[in-house]
This record gives structure tokens, sequence and C-alpha cells, in this order.
């Protein structure tokens, strides 16, 4: 796997290597085995596969969650190494905002509820730096996981918006064996917490109304930031131990 740094570096790798399909996977590292699923379904669609590892400040509306997020630059390379990824793409702020974020792209509808409601300008951070990404690294496909799949949405959109030559791939959710959505941010919790934190996919999955679910959440302990239904799902978002988390069930 041969690590990149700067726009200019992949540009001229992908000069010397000629035209091949390209993957990419974005991420901002902390990886498991769901973004190595993305991983895997890119290197099964495409010749080659980038994965992009960049903690992107402008997308937290909380600074205290960006200076806790987990940071295993290390192990995540060796992850993807034993994965089979091709490339890595592992930029710094100046390489990615050189306008030091005075452009950025905002979007009206889908991005104003769930977690653009409760997290104000989130989802112009996510979309400038996923167009930013799409544009530098130019590829045939990019996969999302299904855990975000507002995420997803929005940036499917936006593709479609800006006559974007991209599939934007949706990928399963990866949840463990006790039905606990794979995340980066589960590495915060404490023991006790990771015991308390399947009920949150046990209330969302039971079949209850979205207000029925969060009365159960609470007696749990989780302290509720939204349940709604939209788009054929049922969304949830919660905090435990002061660590967001969230998580999406099919209707």
């Amino acid at each position: 796997m041969k690590i990149i740094r700067t726009r200019k570096e992949w540009n001229a790798e992908s000069a010397l290597r000629g035209q091949k399909t390209t993957g990419l996977v974005p991420t901002m590292g902390a990886l498991h085995e769901g973004h190595l699923s993305l991983v895997n379904k890119s290197k099964a669609d495409n010749e080659r596969t980038i994965v992009s590892i960049y903690l992107n400040p402008t997308q937290f509306n909380n600074p205290g969650d960006l200076e806790t997020y987990p940071r295993t630059f290390e192990q995540d390379c060796a992850l993807l190494e034993k994965a089979g990824a091709d490339y890595l793409f592992a930029p710094d702020y100046t390489e990615m905002y050189p306008d030091g974020f005075t452009y950025f792209l905002s979007e009206t509808t889908v991005s104003k509820n769930l977690c653009g409601g409760a997290r104000l300008g989130h989802f112009e951070g996510v979309l400038t730096v996923v167009l930013k990404l799409l544009n530098a690294i130019k590829p045939n496909r990019a996969y999302f996981g299904e855990k975000d799949y507002q995420q997803y949405l929005l940036v499917k959109g936006m593709a479609e918006a800006f006559f974007l030559p991209v599939e934007i791939v949706p990928c399963p959710l990866i949840r463990e064996e006790s039905g606990l959505a794979l995340s980066s941010r589960n590495r915060r919790l404490s023991p006790d917490a990771l015991g308390k934190a399947p009920s949150f996919y046990r209330a969302l999955s039971s079949g209850k109304s979205a207000g029925e679910i969060r009365v159960l959440l609470e007696e749990e302990g989780l302290k509720v930031d939204y349940v709604e239904e939209r788009y054929g799902r049922l969304f949830g978002a919660v905090y435990l131990e002061d660590v967001r988390l969230i998580d999406n069930v099919k209707r």
C-alpha cells in the first residue's frame, strides 16, 4: 500500500499507472470491520482501491468531540495493508482547505433534520470535504456505509446535483453480535457502557412506535437526541457517557 499525502502526488501516481477503475473509501480513521467491508466491496468492484483518512474538523459542531475522537493512524495502516488496499490518501488541513473553509457546500432539505437538526453545520462540513475528495481522487465509485444513511443520501444527491462522474455505492451496516452498530466512537465507551449500548439497537428494532422507543431508551439510561421515522427507516441518536451513537433500521 502506498501512502499519498497530496493531490499532486496522486495525480502523478495516476498518470504513471494509467487509466484504471478506482474505488474510494472515505474515512476519518479509527478503522473497524465496517470500514474494511467497504474496502472489500471496492476491491471486488474496481482495479484499484484508495482509502482516505482525514479527521475533518469542519464537520464537528462540538470541539470536545473532535478532541476526543480516536486517532489510530498506525493501526489503521496495518489494517488497510492486511485488507489489500492499494493506496492511502492522508492529507493535512492545508491540503484539504487551502481556502481556510471560506468556501463550503450547503444543502437545504435532507440536511435539516435528524443529525443535521441536532448538529448545526455538520453536513456543510461533510459535503464540502467529500466533494473535495471526489474532485481530488476522481474515483469511478465511492463507498459509504448505511449506518450513516442520512450522509449517504446527501452525498448521492450532491453527486447527482453537480453531475459528478462517480457512482455512490451504499454498503450494509455492520454490527457486533450484540446488535450494536460498529462505530469508531464505541472505543470511547467504558466496559459498563458497552454492556448497555446494545439496548439501543434492540429498542429500534422492537417494532414499537418512535415515542415508545424513546421511553424504552430513557428507561435504559440513554439520553435520547431523536427517534424519527423517515425515508422508510427508523433513525435514532442517543448519548451514552457523553458519547453520541447513531443507528437506523428498515421499517
